[in-house]
């Protein structure tokens, strides 16, 4: 599968250090001319699971127990999916 990634003008070059190991590793998997896209979509998929990791530390603790009684089993969740579940089904016009 060849991917051609030219350098758009929202592009940026920059330098990066990598250790022996991994670029032998790269160099077996992916040719030369789709290191670059393969590396940037690493980096996305790395700085979106940091991303979520500081969302989770930032929201930590905005959900108490006791505030949501109606919630404290697995069948009191199961309960509630399959009511909200059935909320998003649209009402078949031919049942009347």
């Amino acid at each position: 599968m060849a991917i051609k990634m030219a350098l758009s003008p929202k592009q940026k070059k920059i330098t990066v250090t990598l250790s022996e190991t991994l670029v032998q590793r790269l160099d077996k998997r992916i040719p030369a001319r789709q290191r670059s896209h393969f590396i940037a979509l690493a980096i996305e998929n790395q700085l979106a699971i940091e991303e979520q990791l500081v969302a989770l530390a930032e929201t930590a603790g905005a959900w108490a127990d006791k505030d949501y009684p109606e919630m404290q089993s697995d069948t009191d969740i199961d309960a509630w999916l399959t009511n909200l579940r059935a909320s998003w089904q649209a009402p078949d016009p031919f049942d009347e």
